[in-house]
């Protein structure tokens, strides 16, 4: 049993680490999502902030008439041109449930501490980023070409943040981890 543990201390080590700071992560952001889920609920600060900065966009891309609000069930924030509905911002969509998946492999791959850190930051924000572009992309793909709304939405936009968050994993287990000397 020993000699089996020792031979994939590695692979257990991985698993654990992953597990361990994903539960942690998740169950903390939970935790702060349970603060908006009242009588009265309303979006957490992070879904509105992602909401507004993708009206933003859609707004320097010279869309007039851009407005940002609240949905009436409290739960969700509208995005709209021109009062045209174009996509319901919620939780799920603000990708901190994506930062907590990168940053809980990236823990579990180690490398040095400053990089490691560094690392989550930079993938964080460019996973934030990538996501605020991909709300931006869906709505006006939307306005524009209503017909192909379905296959950018179930299609498209998983694909370009999920595989956004891949190429990152491969980035650092190839350059940046420790586990490449091993």
């Amino acid at each position: 049993m020993l000699s089996l543990i020792k031979k994939y201390r590695l692979v257990l080590r991985f698993i654990f680490i992953f597990l361990g700071s994903y539960f942690l992560f998740s169950s903390l952001y939970s935790g702060f999502l349970i603060l908006y889920d009242t009588e009265h609920p309303v979006p957490d600060p992070l879904t509105q902030l992602v909401a507004r900065q993708s009206g933003t966009v859609m707004q320097g891309l010279g869309y007039e008439n851009v407005e940002v609000v609240m949905h009436y069930t409290g739960l969700s924030m509208k995005l709209m041109v021109n009062d045209y509905f174009l996509a319901g911002i919620v939780e799920g969509c603000n990708s901190a449930s994506i930062i907590i998946l990168f940053t809980s492999f990236i823990l579990a791959f180690f490398g040095k501490t400053v990089s490691t850190i560094l690392y989550i930051l930079a993938g964080s924000v460019i996973i934030y980023s990538i996501n605020i572009l991909r709300i931006v992309i869906l709505a006006v793909s939307i306005y524009e070409y209503p017909q192909y709304a379905n296959i950018m939405h179930s299609i498209f936009f998983p694909l370009a943040i999920y595989g956004t968050v891949l190429i990152l994993w491969l980035i650092w287990v190839r350059i940046y981890s420790k586990w490449k000397k091993q």
